[in-house]
């Protein structure tokens, strides 16, 4: 009899998993006990293992794909089987169909038409390499058509939106084709690259698929970066020109009419005057502040003035970080609660400390330790919303918010409230250094329940932030600034530090808010409490 076998729930907070990788295949036996595949999670990639024993009759979510929990994964049962009736007709897989339904193969036999089935064919799909993957850019290909692959090589490098990954082959053969060019961008699932024997006609392949090359961009549609496009109103008509971004003709003079005729009037040179409208037109008030320069007595100190700019396609972890912050900012109700703490207590801990030890820890290390310790006595905060539950996280993990070239990326401190500042400044050093060089493991980056941006050491004195969801809040960390401030009625220099607080008021109300910065005060401003 055969047995349904449906997406397993491997953590308390998992909704929906991604497929990483099938240990089996349709026509496979399976032994109980057997791994069946690879499942990512919200937290980690787990291997999930079969409680039953018979033939792997069909797979319900391919490599890469993502699907909700209790959904269809596979089918386990005898070979020969009949399972339509547990999939239906128009959900049978291709290859339970030539398991089961041999007369529909009749009716829909060509000639022309490849069969995957019994062919040594692999269709290699752009992989979901995170959690919160869409597309992925092929940064460069390490193999080419024609090229013989094994399995385990590695055939590209991939961009995703949080790292550069490599993505190795699954399957021995050769390069028939390749989907997408390096430097494109592709869905998650589309086709990336086809991998057979070497007499494989490529073109009957993706003739069957019914697919075509469905990634490459028009290059009608595509703006170079060294060509703009720019639209000059004169009088009432409008003219496009396309300019080359580092050469600017100084022909052709951009002036209104109402220019021309005063510059006329007065025996002005309209050549001489730089123009202070759109795209360096001249207009009426640049002829009433020009004043005439003696050419002849003295050199121009007006040079030959251009406008340029310089256009670059969206990375996929800038198109990410405008999605997600977008998307939490018009999601989550944010209101901002700011603190202003005392460190003169703080910064003299740190430099004990640091001579005590041949590890140096920073101001950010020392944050992170303080935030875990004020998180564990105000859960409210460590939190998550959900449309019909808030959860309250026992456990700690922090995001610690890493500027790269590209934009933003969060590795996180998983358990910071069990780890010492030792631990925490090493982990930390660690992941900016790989964050640099994107080299940094989705696993890394997934499972935050609450994070720190600092942007003190830019010599900013406060700041608010976006929300990283799912986290509840996030905490903005500014520059400690020495000042006069008043101590036991005195006025003294002592150093201060503002801190920010942005909230999701659907989880943390304001009284929640204040409380968890009174106990993070008090942890700073009395930093022995950090090692208790």
């Amino acid at each position: 009899m055969a047995e349904i076998i449906n997406m397993p729930r491997l953590s308390d907070t998992m909704e929906e998993g991604t497929v990483a990788k099938w240990f089996k295949k349709v026509g496979d036996s399976i032994k109980e006990g057997d791994i069946l595949a690879e499942i990512e999670t919200d937290k980690a990639t787990m291997e999930f293992e079969s409680f039953y024993e018979g033939n792997l009759l069909h797979i319900g979510v391919v490599e890469g794909q993502t699907a909700p929990v209790d959904s269809l994964l596979a089918i386990i049962g005898n070979k020969g089987e009949d399972i339509t009736s547990h999939i239906g007709k128009q959900n049978v897989s291709p290859e339970a169909s030539n398991n089961n339904i041999d007369s529909e193969n009749k009716n829909t036999n060509d000639n022309d038409e490849f069969d995957l089935k019994e062919s040594n064919v692999e269709i290699v799909n752009m992989p979901r390499l995170s959690d919160t993957m869409e597309e992925g850019v092929v940064a460069s290909w390490n193999k080419k058509v024609g090229d013989s692959i094994k399995e385990g090589e590695i055939l590209a490098e991939i961009e995703t939106d949080k790292a550069t990954m490599e993505f190795e082959s699954f399957y021995s053969g050769y390069l028939l084709y390749i989907g997408v060019n390096e430097g494109e961008s592709a869905l998650v699932d589309s086709i990336l690259a086809i991998i057979g024997d070497k007499d494989t006609d490529v073109n009957k392949v993706l003739k069957s698929l019914k697919t075509k090359k469905p990634n490459n961009i028009d290059p009608e549609k595509t703006v170079e970066k060294n060509e703009l496009v720019i639209e000059i109103n004169d009088s009432d008509k409008k003219e496009k020109e396309i300019i080359d971004s580092d050469v600017v003709s100084n022909e052709r003079i951009i002036a209104s009419p109402l220019a021309k005729k005063m510059a006329t009037e007065r025996g002005i040179n309209i050549s001489e005057i730089v123009g202070s409208g759109d795209n360096g037109r001249i207009i009426k008030r640049d002829i009433e502040n020009f004043k005439s320069l003696n050419i002849s007595s003295k050199t121009s100190l007006i040079s030959d003035a251009k406008e340029s700019l310089v256009e670059f396609a969206n990375s996929q972890m800038r198109k990410t970080i405008a999605k997600r912050l977008t998307q939490s900012k018009f999601s989550a109700p944010h209101y901002y609660l700011g603190v202003e703490f005392q460190m003169d207590n703080m910064i003299s801990f740190r430099n004990q400390y640091n001579n005590l030890n041949e590890s140096k820890v920073s101001f950010n290390d020392l944050i992170v330790k303080a935030t875990a310790r004020a998180l564990k006595s105000h859960p409210e905060v460590n939190s998550r919303w959900y449309e019909d539950k808030i959860v309250h996280y026992n456990h700690i993990n922090i995001g610690v918010a890493v500027a790269v070239d590209e934009g933003l990326v969060v590795p996180v401190v998983k358990h910071a409230d069990k780890k010492s500042l030792f631990d925490i400044g090493e982990e930390v050093k660690d992941f900016a250094s790989r964050a640099r060089s994107k080299k940094l493991t989705p696993a890394e980056m997934d499972g935050s329940t609450f994070t720190i941006s600092n942007l003190g050491m830019f010599g900013i004195s406060e700041f608010t932030s976006i929300i990283n969801q799912p986290n509840s809040a996030i905490l903005s960390i500014g520059s400690i600034i020495k000042k006069p401030i008043v101590r036991e009625d005195k006025i003294v220099i002592g150093n201060t530090m503002k801190l920010t607080l942005a909230c999701d008021h659907r989880t943390v109300d304001g009284a929640m808010g204040s409380l968890f910065l009174k106990t993070l005060r008090n942890i700073i401003e009395n930093p022995l409490a950090i090692l208790l």
